[in-house]
C-alpha cells in the first residue's frame, strides 16, 4: 500500500541517519583512545560546544519532520468505496459488510490437524476477508470481550479493538 511503502522509506531515512551518527561516535571514540597527542584546549571551546548542541537538534528535527508527514497520512480519511465492520470475539473475528445487504460472517482460526502443507499456523482462518484492490475501504473495528489487534503488515495497519470503543481506519490496498 501506499502507507507501507512511505513507511519504508521513512525507516531506510531513520536507519541512514542513526548509522552516520553511529559511525561518527565510533571514529571520534576510536580516534581518541588511539592517538598519543591530546589537546586540553578543546574542552573549553564555545564554539564546539553551541555545534554538538545544536548538531543533534537539528538531526532530530530532519527525522521527526517525514515522521509526522507518514502519522498525518495514515490518519487521512478520504471517501471511502464501502465500509467493513470487524467485531474481535475471544477466539474468532465478525466481519459485517454494511455497504452490500448486511452480509455477516464469523471467521475462525484452523485447527492444526486441518493445515495444508505450507499454511501457516495460527494464521490460517475458514473464511477470509475479501478486500478489493486500489479502492479506499474504511474499516471499523471494536471487540465485544477483550482487548484485540487487526492488522494486516503487509498494508502497514494495525488498529486496536477496545470494548466499548469504535476505532477506524481507511487504507487503499
Amino acid at each position: 500500500s501506499p502507507v507501507m511503502e512511505e513507511l519504508i522509506t521513512f525507516h531506510d531515512h531513520a536507519f541512514m541517519a542513526m548509522s552516520l551518527i553511529s559511525f561518527l561516535v565510533l571514529y571520534a571514540l576510536l580516534s581518541t583512545l588511539t592517538t598519543k597527542l591530546t589537546n586540553t584546549n578543546i574542552t573549553d571551546a564555545q564554539e564546539m560546544e553551541t555545534i554538538w548542541t545544536i548538531l543533534p537538534a537539528i538531526i532530530l528535527i530532519l527525522i521527526a519532520l517525514p515522521s509526522l508527514r507518514i502519522l498525518y497520512l495514515t490518519d487521512e480519511v478520504n471517501d471511502p468505496s464501502f465500509t467493513i465492520k470487524s467485531i474481535g470475539h475471544q477466539w474468532y473475528w465478525t466481519y459485517e459488510y454494511t455497504d452490500y445487504g448486511g452480509l455477516i460472517f464469523n471467521s475462525y482460526m484452523l485447527p492444526p490437524l486441518f493445515l495444508n502443507p505450507g499454511d501457516l499456523r495460527l494464521l490460517e482462518v475458514d473464511n477470509r476477508v475479501v478486500l478489493p484492490i486500489e479502492a479506499p475501504v474504511r474499516m471499523m473495528i471494536t471487540s465485544q470481550d477483550v482487548l484485540h489487534s487487526w492488522t494486516i503488515p503487509t498494508l502497514g495497519l494495525k488498529t486496536d479493538a477496545v470494548p466499548g470503543r469504535l476505532n477506524q481506519t481507511v487504507f487503499t490496498a
